[in-house]
């Protein structure tokens, strides 16, 4: 599936891929939240601090969604 520009879509589209990605993000977001509490568990009660280097290498994993989030909210803001 192509991705199209923002400026190509109209507005029901982007308040739509708002909504989606919205919820997708918020998601995410909590399930890694979740997971690196687990993990930061882990490490401290191992003493293996080697780890630690993947916590903030994982929430790069989300950085695509929320600028593609950001040029949707920009778009719909210059179209009011």
């Amino acid at each position: 599936m192509k991705t199209q520009k923002v400026t190509e879509l109209t507005t029901e589209e982007l308040s739509k891929q708002k909504k989606s990605l919205s919820g997708v993000l918020i998601g995410l977001g909590s399930v890694m939240l979740f997971a690196y509490g687990i993990l930061l568990y882990f490490i401290i009660r191992d003493k293996n601090f080697v780890f630690l280097a993947i916590i903030p290498s994982g929430f790069l994993t989300l950085l695509p969604s929320i600028i593609r989030l950001g040029q949707i909210n920009t778009e719909l803001k210059s179209r009011l």
